[in-house]
C-alpha cells in the first residue's frame, strides 16, 4: 500500500550523526551463506527492511531455522542443502534475494515457483538462468521469456569447462553463482567466465570477502575468471557482524557538504562505515571530496564538513560510476550545486533496477527546473541557480533510492513533497526520520492572534531585526478578496474563489504589494468590505489549500516571520516558535480605531468593537483552520505593552528557542 506524501521543509543547513542500518548487500549475502553453510552463525547488524524479510521469509519457507533478536539474527545451516525440497517464493522487488536463491535453487533441485511484485517481472534474469542451464538445472520461465516468474524443477547437475555469464547487466548474476556454485564443488574446480566488462566490481568484492568468511577461496583473474576450488565447503564463521549501509550513507554525506550552502552548516558523521569498509559505495566519499568536499575518515565513521577551502561551489565534469552505481544517484542531485554541468557515465544497469532510473531521474529533475540530458548509459545535469528552482512533487516510482535522494533538493530554494515515502521500506524504513534528525529547516516565526492584536507591525519589526523575510499572510486572503471584489465574484461561490486564489499573480517587492502589475500600499487593503469579505472567504476550505502553498513558498533563507491566523497550527506546524498574541477586545478595538482614523476612513469607535467581535466568532468558530493556538504556542498579552515592548518580548523568546 502506498503511502500519501511528505512535505520536506526547505533547509538552512544540517549537522549531526548517524548510525546507519545494516547493508542490505551484506545482509541478503549473509543470510544466504548462513542458511547453506554447516553450523549456526550469529549476524548482528542485520538489516530490518522490505527485502531483507523477503529473504528471511523465504529462507524460512524452505525450512531454514532462523531466530530473531532485534538487529541479531541466529540461522541454523542447512549444511548445503534446504530441507523443504517444495516452496512457492514470494520475492517483492528484491533482486538481492531472487537472484542468488535462484542459482542455490536451481543447483540444488526441487519443486520451487519464485514470483514478486508487477516491476519484478520487468527486471531481466535470463543471463542467470542461461549460466545455470549450462549445469543442466531445470528452469522454466512462467511469464515473459528471460524474466521472473519461475519455475525450477530437479537439478541434473553436470560439469562441461567453464560456465559463461555475462557482466555487463547486473553484478548480481555473477555474485548468484559464486555464492552458490560452492554447494557443487566438492570434487571438481568450478569456473565462471564473465563475459563483457564487468560492472560494479565492488559489489563482488563484497561476494569474495563473505565468501572468505564462510570458509570459501575463490581464485580470480582479473574481473575475467573465477574458479571455486575443488573441496570449497561453506562454514559457519560463528559470528559475523553486517556492515553500516555505505549506499545510504550518501545521502547524509551529501547533506554535510549541501548544508554549508547557506553558512548555517555543521559537519555530518555517518557511524558503521569508514575507511576499511568492504563497500564499494564508500569510494562516493572520495568523488565528493575529489568535486571539492571536505571528508575526514575514520575507522568505524566518515565525516563531510562543507567545501574544502577556497571553494564557493561543488565541482562539475565528467565522473565514471561504473563502480558505484547506486550511490551515482546522489551525485545527480549534487549536481545541482555545482559551479558547472555534471555527467555521469557507465549508468547503464539504472535501466533494470527497481525503475529505470535514468528516466525517472531525468523526468523528476526536469520538475525541478534543471536542465537535463540523458542517453543509454549517461546522464548530464546543470547547476540551478537560486531564481531557476521551482517547487514540486517529486514522483518516487516505488524505488527507494529515488525518495532518498530527492530529499537533497530540499537545500534548493523549493518546496519539495515527496511521494509514497514509503517506499524507503525496501532499505531503510527509518531514513526520513534520521534525515529530520539532521536536517535544520529554514527558521520561522509564526505569530498568529485575533484581528487588531497588532501582529502585522509585530511580525514586520521582528523580521527586520532578524534580517528574515515577512509574511502576512491577511494581505494574500485581501488581495483575493480584493480581486473578487473587483470582478464582481460573489463570495459564496467557492469554486469560483479557488480558481482566483489558486492563480493569484502577486508579487511582494521593497515598493510594496504587486497584483496584475498594480502596486498596492497595504493600507488600500485594509478597508472594512475589503477585511470583512477576506474574513468570508477564509472559511472556504477551497480558498484556503488554494493559498496554503503559496504561503509555505515564503520559507527561504535566511528565515521567515509569518503573521495570521493559522500560522502556527496549519501553514508552519513546525515552526521552533510559535507566538498567540492576544489583547483584550477593547485595547484592540482602539487600536482598530486610531488605524483607520489616521487613515482618513471615517470610523464608530461602538461600531468597530461590534464588527470586531462579529470577526472573532466568526474565525473562532469556522470549521477549517479556527483561530486558535497551536498546543505549543507561547501566549503572549500586548494589552498593557508597546509595540517596542512586545517586538522585545518576542526576540526574547526566539532567543530562547535557539
Amino acid at each position: 500500500m502506498k503511502s500519501e506524501a511528505r512535505d520536506l521543509p526547505p533547509l538552512i543547513g544540517a549537522g549531526g550523526r548517524v548510525k546507519l542500518p545494516g547493508s542490505k548487500s551484506i545482509s541478503n549475502r549473509v543470510l544466504l551463506l548462513a542458511a547453506l553453510a554447516e553450523g549456526q552463525t550469529e549476524i548482528t547488524g542485520l538489516l530490518d527492511s522490505d527485502d531483507t524479510r523477503v529473504m528471511l521469509a523465504a529462507l524460512q519457507a524452505l525450512g531454514i531455522a532462523v531466530r530473531r533478536e532485534g538487529e541479531t539474527a541466529h540461522v541454523q545451516g542447512g549444511a548445503g542443502r534446504f530441507p523443504a525440497a517444495q516452496a512457492d517464493l514470494f520475492m517483492g522487488n528484491a533482486g538481492t534475494a531472487i537472484r542468488p536463491l535462484t542459482a542455490a535453487l536451481a543447483l540444488l533441485g526441487g519443486d520451487y515457483a519464485l514470483h514478486g511484485v508487477p516491476r519484478m517481472h520487468e527486471r531481466p534474469i535470463g543471463d542467470l538462468v542461461d549460466a545455470l542451464r549450462q549445469f543442466g538445472c531445470d528452469i522454466r520461465y512462467t511469464g515473459q521469456e528471460g524474466y521472473p516468474p519461475l519455475h525450477i524443477g530437479a537439478s541434473h547437475f553436470r560439469l562441461n569447462g567453464d560456465v559463461a555469464v555475462r557482466g555487463d547487466v547486473s553484478s548480481q548474476f555473477l555474485t548468484a553463482l559464486l555464492l552458490a556454485l560452492p554447494l557443487k564443488a566438492s570434487d571438481h574446480d568450478i569456473a565462471i567466465a564473465v563475459q563483457g566488462e564487468l560492472i560494479s566490481k565492488p559489489y563482488i568484492e563484497i561476494t569474495l570477502n563473505l565468501l572468505r568468511r564462510f570458509g570459501v577461496q575463490v581464485q580470480r583473474t582479473g574481473w575475467e575468471r573465477f574458479v571455486i576450488p575443488a573441496g570449497s565447503r561453506l562454514r559457519s564463521p560463528g559470528r559475523i557482524a553486517v556492515e553500516g549501509d555505505a549506499s545510504s550513507a550518501s545521502y547524509f554525506l551529501a547533506a554535510g557538504v549541501l548544508g554549508q550552502w547557506h553558512g548555517k552548516g555543521a559537519p555530518v558523521r555517518v557511524e558503521g562505515v569508514g575507511r576499511d569498509s568492504i563497500q564499494g559505495d564508500v569510494a562516493f566519499a572520495r568523488v565528493l571530496e575529489d568535486l571539492g568536499a571536505q571528508v575526514r575518515w575514520g575507522d568505524d565513521f566518515i565525516e563531510t564538513d562543507g567545501l574544502q577551502a577556497g571553494l564557493t561551489a561543488l565541482r562539475g565534469g565528467d565522473i565514471d560510476c561504473l563502480a558505484i552505481p547506486d550511490a551515482a544517484m546522489t551525485l545527480a542531485m549534487t549536481a545541482l550545486f555545482a559551479d558547472a554541468p555534471t555527467t555521469l557515465t557507465a549508468i547503464g544497469s539504472w535501466r533494470v533496477k527497481e525503475t529505470d532510473r535514468i528516466h525517472a531521474m531525468a523526468t523528476e529533475l526536469t520538475k525541478l527546473g534543471a536542465q537535463v540530458e540523458s542517453g543509454p548509459d549517461w546522464l548530464r545535469v546543470h547547476p540551478l541557480s537560486a531564481a531557476q528552482w521551482r517547487s514540486a512533487a517529486i514522483a518516487t516510482y516505488d524505488d527507494h533510492r529515488m525518495a532518498m535522494c530527492f530529499s537533497l533538493a530540499s537545500f534548493g530554494h523549493a518546496d519539495i513533497r515527496i511521494l509514497d515515502p514509503g517506499c524507503v521500506a525496501k532499505t531503510y524504513p527509518g531514513y526520513f526520520d534520521d534525515f529530520a534528525r539532521i536536517a535544520r529547516p529554514v527558521p520561522v516565526i509564526a505569530i498568529d492572534g485575533p484581528t487588531a492584536s497588532g501582529k502585522g507591525s509585530i511580525a514586520t519589526a521582528v523580521a527586520e531585526a532578524l534580517g528574515f523575510d515577512c509574511l502576512d499572510s491577511g494581505v494574500l486572503y485581501r488581495l483575493t478578496a480584493w480581486e473578487a471584489l473587483q470582478q464582481g465574484v460573489p463570495l459564496d461561490d467557492s469554486d469560483a474563489l479557488a480558481r482566483l486564489a489558486a492563480d493569484l499573480p502577486v508579487t511582494f517587492a521593497a515598493g510594496g504589494i504587486v497584483l496584475n502589475g498594480q502596486v498596492f500600499d497595504a493600507a488600500q487593503l485594509r478597508t472594512e468590505a475589503v477585511g470583512q469579505a477576506a474574513s468570508t472567504i477564509a472559511a472556504i476550505p477551497s480558498v484556503r489549500e488554494a493559498l496554503f502553498a503559496l504561503q509555505r513558498s515564503f520559507r527561504r533563507a535566511p528565515g521567515l516571520v509569518a503573521d495570521g491566523r493559522d500560522m502556527g497550527t496549519v501553514v508552519f506546524p513546525d515552526a521552533p516558535l510559535k507566538v498567540f498574541l492576544t489583547a483584550s477586545a477593547h485595547s484592540r478595538a482602539e487600536r482598530r480605531y486610531k488605524q483607520l482614523i489616521s487613515q482618513g476612513i471615517p470610523a464608530i469607535l461602538a461600531d468597530v468593537f461590534a464588527e470586531l467581535e462579529l470577526r472573532d466568532a466568526r474565525d473562532t468558530q469556522r470549521d477549517v483552520a479556527a483561530l486558535k493556538p497551536a498546543p505549543d504556542a507561547q501566549l503572549l498579552d500586548s494589552t498593557d505593552l508597546s509595540l517596542e515592548q512586545t517586538v522585545e518580548a518576542v526576540l526574547a523568546l526566539w532567543r530562547q528557542s535557539v
